[in-house]
């Protein structure tokens, strides 16, 4: 269990990341979502012990994350949102490098440690291909590949899937599954399936405030009946903006498709429809923005 108690971070430039945070996080997959600028990178780096906090407190299976750092690194697992590699150097080669660095002295038990992890992250074909050559999926295959040298109880991954393509992120995300069945896994993102494909449990991050935390189907649950769906012309859009809590517009064939929450008919025309989680997300940013 990993136990965040009002956690704060201001940077100096004045913009506050971290507004008293508090989350529980239990073993497993663990999806937080928020926009971009939510403050979801800033806690993670401070969870990686890569930036200290203003004030609060996390702890790690009885572990101070934020005062016994070197313990909490033999216990982490990270892969940040902007990973690079060194492009003409092959997979091989690197991740026996940061086998290296995580402590693998003999030869010969980090030659077995790095040919595991090239084959659970199915790499083991192109594991002497220049990383350079690498597609974007396969780079984060790799990504995942050195943040599980030395078995991590805490596996963090920041943006992961963002610029996969389909099936890549898809094979990504499977292997995610795979590695939550045993540690926690906090999967840092702004993609809404990814956190309802994966999760058991989630919190909706905005302005670095927690929104919302709990079982994702419950709070799909939640807003039962109470969202509505209607096509609508391109000249209205701005009126049903105005008069109604629009949670969401897609266009469909040129037209736009809205998404209304409401407690009962907004008016004719619109159908109710079960939500999801982006109905969800939206609705409870859009509350947040209100109360600002």
């Amino acid at each position: 269990m990993l136990q965040i108690r009002e956690l704060s971070k201001t940077y100096p430039n004045g913009v506050q990341a971290l507004k008293r945070v508090t989350l529980d996080i239990p073993k497993g997959m663990f999806g937080l979502l928020g926009p971009n600028g939510a403050g979801k990178s800033s806690l993670m780096r401070t969870l990686a012990t890569l930036q200290e906090a203003d004030s609060g407190s996390v702890l790690f299976e009885a572990v101070d994350v934020l005062k016994d750092k070197e313990q909490v690194r033999r216990m982490l697992g990270y892969l940040p949102q902007d990973f690079g590699v060194y492009p003409k150097v092959s997979a091989e080669d690197l991740l026996e490098h940061f086998a290296v660095l995580k402590g693998y002295a003999n030869r010969r038990e980090r030659r077995e440690v790095v040919d595991s992890l090239l084959r659970k992250v199915n790499l083991w074909d192109a594991r002497k291909r220049k990383l350079g050559t690498y597609s974007g999926g396969m780079r984060q295959r790799f990504g995942i590949a050195q943040a599980l040298i030395g078995n991590p109880r805490l596996v963090i991954v920041d943006e992961p899937t963002a610029g996969l393509d389909p099936e890549e992120r898809n094979r990504f995300l499977n292997l995610l599954a795979e590695i939550g069945e045993q540690v926690v896994v906090i999967l840092s993102t702004h993609i809404v399936e990814d956190v309802t494909d994966l999760c058991p449990r989630m919190a909706i991050i905005a302005k670095g405030e927690v929104l919302l935390t709990g079982e994702p189907l419950k709070a799909i649950e939640a807003l039962k009946a109470r969202v509505w769906r209607k096509v609508v012309a391109k000249d209205t859009l701005a009126r049903y903006q105005s008069e109604f809590n629009v949670l969401s517009t897609r266009l469909v064939g040129g037209r736009p498709v809205i998404h209304v929450y409401s407690e009962s008919q907004p008016e004719a025309g619109f159908e109710q429809i079960e939500p999801d989680l982006e109905d969800v997300y939206f609705q409870r940013l859009r509350a947040h923005a209100k109360a600002a």
